[in-house]
């Protein structure tokens, strides 16, 4: 995503115990950049930034859990940039996420107030460019995906993983939705979009409808011949 043509630059910089993968997005004409889910490490993330001489220009937000979202309030103190996202059906876990920082270790997670509430069909800017707005709802009932169309590349948050999908056994987790949200919303943008999960390695979506034992192709079919009978694996993902 780094190569000269291409109109966006990307890179992932993992963060807090539970190794969330923060993506620093930028349009490569005016390096102005983006940091999605800033969960923590705040420091680091700036410096990332200051190293490959980006100005941030805004804050997104995929979903309310901490781990994806609790280095957002310092963020913005320390640069003004604005925060955009999550849906506004994460107002629950976005109120819970000091609480959860100190149960997981990671105090210095705080609460934030977004600038802007995101809906499906949406579109944030940077720079020059633009992404587009998913809401995808399961893993959290607010949670958004960003889509950059011109270059088949999206940052999916907790929604999909190589080799797996979101946890849905949280408060307002949702199963149903969140393969709704991967068969109706995800797959339709086409096989070859890359996309970066919050966890984990990067995959497509034309991967892991081919061999995800949660969401593949044949896993779909049978879930649906099958119907209530149908017992899906035990979900082991990071989040």
């Amino acid at each position: 995503m780094t190569q000269a043509a291409m109109p966006i630059g990307a890179v992932i910089a993992p963060v807090t115990p539970l190794q969330q993968n923060c993506t620093i997005v930028w349009c490569a004409k005016t390096m102005k950049a983006a940091v999605i889910d800033p969960g923590g490490e705040v420091d680091r993330l700036l410096k990332a930034l200051a190293d490959k001489g980006l100005t941030l220009e805004k804050i997104w937000i995929t979903h309310g859990h901490m781990d994806h979202a609790g280095g957002a309030a310092e963020l913005k103190v320390r640069t003004g940039a604005p925060i955009e996202g999550p849906h506004e059906d994460d107002q629950f876990w976005i109120d819970r996420i000091q609480q959860s920082g100190e149960q997981y270790g990671m105090p210095e997670a705080r609460i934030f107030v977004t600038d802007r509430w995101l809906k499906d069909g949406d579109t944030v800017t940077l720079g020059e460019t633009q992404f587009e707005v998913l809401h995808c709802p399961g893993h959290t009932p607010g949670h958004v995906v960003f889509f950059h169309r011109e270059t088949k590349f999206a940052q999916v948050g907790d929604v999909l993983f190589q080799g797996s999908i979101g946890r849905t056994d949280f408060p307002l987790g949702n199963h149903q939705d969140l393969i709704d949200s991967i068969t109706q919303k995800l797959w339709p943008l086409g096989e070859d979009v890359r996309f970066v999960p919050g966890h984990g390695p990067m995959s497509t979506f034309g991967a892991e409808r081919r061999s995800n034992p949660f969401v593949g192709d044949r896993v779909v079919a049978a879930m649906r011949a099958q119907g209530a009978g149908y017992q899906a694996p035990t979900n082991h993902s990071p989040g």
